[in-house]
């Protein structure tokens, strides 16, 4: 297939061969020893990215195509590589672009110079993008399947407080009781972090035996959510710890209820077990915003075991919540008549965030991140 019109746009020879693998290993034995090397993770479609074929969102299209595990992912994967969000990012950068040169224009000319444009008609397509922003953020929200959100699972002793923790961390209303086993079913609310957003589920308290056929089907159901969970939070009582094992599969202390007098201290507990600890009080709000970093770092970090779909959502809703951000800050400045040059610096900013999607700006080792997620040669 002769470049520019195959997928790499670049030449590309295909060998159509029988599923054999003795055959298959000698042919690639023989390509390889006449020059040809095997490809990298990804290497297929980052060519075509690179080639100016797709731009990187469809091209995260095709990772999250090919890891969809069910209809629900593979249908926001189908709309990603269809070029959705592409559509709605593409006219919006060309209306931030038209907007900043309107803005750079007016700084060489005074108020009473014909080439100055009045603040108002600024403020006007300010409000305006702005709103396209936030539709293509909201585009984006309704294409990810439910599972794209990680999920976060509270995990603990009964009474360790973690229905007051999920009621602090998501505004829920779950039923708080000194009485232990109030919780019986997995409540589930969404939990807005920093920079992104997850699903945090409360559950039954982790319960030595069963003393009643409700708790062991409650305990039975837990399981399962435990099972599907992307990151479990280990959640302690600091006035009565019990640390005698950490929990399977745990990968964070919560070091809860450090408001009573009768809490003990964290100290060295978080070495002990060998987690990082985070000392909370989910009554009185101390600590749950740098639990909330903690957690982030957890799940969009290098170490995270997460589907595509779920990295792909977190960096797409970031990179567009930071545009939003910036056009806010630019409708501030502008109200406030601050000089027009910190008004562009602010768009300036706004495109960088939209830029990132269609991988114009994006640093070589973040474009490595993502396509080394890609099977071999995909």
């Amino acid at each position: 297939m002769r470049g520019p019109r195959s997928f790499t746009r670049e030449d590309v020879a295909e060998f159509h061969l029988s599923g054999a693998e003795p055959l298959l290993a000698c042919a690639l034995r023989r390509l390889l020893a006449l020059g040809a090397r095997a490809a990298a993770p990804g290497e297929f479609t980052r060519r075509a990215f690179l080639n100016g074929r797709l731009d990187l969102s469809r091209a995260e299209g095709v990772l999250a195509m090919t890891e969809a595990g069910n209809e629900a992912t593979r249908a926001a994967a189908a709309l990603l590589l269809d070029g959705g969000l592409d559509e709605r990012t593409a006219a919006l950068r060309e209306r931030l672009l038209a907007l900043l040169t309107l803005c750079e224009a007016s700084l060489d000319f005074d108020e009473s110079e014909t080439g100055h444009v009045p603040r108002a008609d600024l403020a006007r397509d300010l409000r305006g993008a702005e709103a396209a922003v936030a539709e293509a953020l909201a585009w984006e929200v309704r294409r990810a399947a439910p599972s794209a959100l990680p999920r976060v699972l509270l995990l603990g002793a009964p009474n360790a407080g973690k229905s007051s923790l999920w009621n602090a961390l998501t505004g829920g209303r779950a039923l708080v009781s000194p009485e232990a086993g109030t919780t019986r079913d997995a409540l589930v609310g969404e939990w807005q972090l920093e920079r992104s957003a997850c699903l945090l589920i409360d559950g039954p308290g982790l319960e030595a035996a069963a003393l009643s056929a409700p708790a062991a089907k409650a305990q039975q159901l837990f399981e399962r959510v435990r099972a599907q969970a992307d990151l479990v939070l280990w959640v302690v009582d600091a006035t009565r710890p019990a640390l005698t094992s950490v929990p399977e599969g745990a990968r964070l202390l919560v070091w809860n209820k450090i408001d009573l007098p009768s809490a003990h201290a964290l100290a060295s507990v978080s070495v002990r077990v060998g987690l990082p600890a985070a000392p909370v009080s989910a009554t009185r709000g101390a600590g749950l915003a740098e639990l909330g970093r903690m957690v982030e770092r957890l799940l969009t970090g290098e170490e995270r075991e997460g589907g595509a779909a779920q990295m792909l959502f977190a960096r797409h809703r970031e990179a567009l919540a930071r545009a939003r951000a910036q056009l806010c800050e630019a409708a501030d400045l502008l109200a406030a008549e601050a000089p027009l040059d910190l008004l562009a610096e602010a768009l300036r900013a706004s495109l960088a965030a939209l830029d990132e999607l269609s991988g114009r700006t994006l640093p070589e080792e973040v474009l490595d991140r993502i396509f080394a997620r890609f099977c071999l040669g995909k």
